[in-house]
């Protein structure tokens, strides 16, 4: 199963240095597969951008920007992850020949990723995750898998290793999570 590390400005902080340590870190610990760069309010989003592309190079991580194909693809990342206000813009980030995965909610949301050629979605939340709503469970996420073709990971409120093994028993590609990854 893959793993799927997602920066938060609340825990990887906006300042370069210290953004580099905790970011590598949380790298030599848990190995991720993946990881995504997302902080919506940083002024400072591109030196981070290229710092966090960096440091995945070197740890063999595909890197993910968030919301933003044209500076995935000047800084070369393996991807882009849109927003769920952003399914008209999947055919735009795959001009772009980028993995192109997008946040999702309902199963409609995911069926339309598919329909629009996305790579994936992340499908949240799973587990009670702060200011994200009901937890959907995941019996709701066996519902969705059961439909789609898409890889899917599951995201939300992920935060230990009896989660990830109920994610395992499931269909999904992966999972994904900010504070997993931060428990340093």
């Amino acid at each position: 199963m893959k793993s799927y590390l997602i920066t938060s400005p609340e825990y990887y902080t906006q300042d370069a240095e210290m953004f580099v340590q905790k970011l590598e870190a949380s790298f030599l610990r848990y190995k991720p597969d993946r990881a995504l760069y997302r902080d919506k309010q940083n002024a400072g989003y591109k030196e981070l951008a290229a710092l966090f592309i960096s440091l995945c190079k070197k740890h063999k991580i595909e890197a993910f920007l968030h919301g933003d194909e044209l500076l995935a693809a000047a800084f070369g990342a393996h991807g882009v992850h849109l927003t769920s206000q952003q399914y008209d813009q999947i055919s735009k980030a795959k001009e772009q020949n980028l993995l192109v995965g997008i946040s999702a909610h309902t199963k409609e949301e995911v069926l339309q990723a598919q329909k629009l050629g996305a790579s994936y979605v992340t499908y949240s939340p799973i587990f009670a995750s702060p200011d994200k709503g009901e937890p959907k469970g995941v019996e709701a996420l066996k519902e969705v898998l059961a439909e789609c073709s898409i890889d899917v990971f599951a995201l939300g409120g992920i935060v230990d290793e009896a989660q990830i093994q109920e994610i395992a028993k499931t269909k999904a590609v992966g999972f994904a999570s900010i504070r997993y990854f931060y428990n340093l």
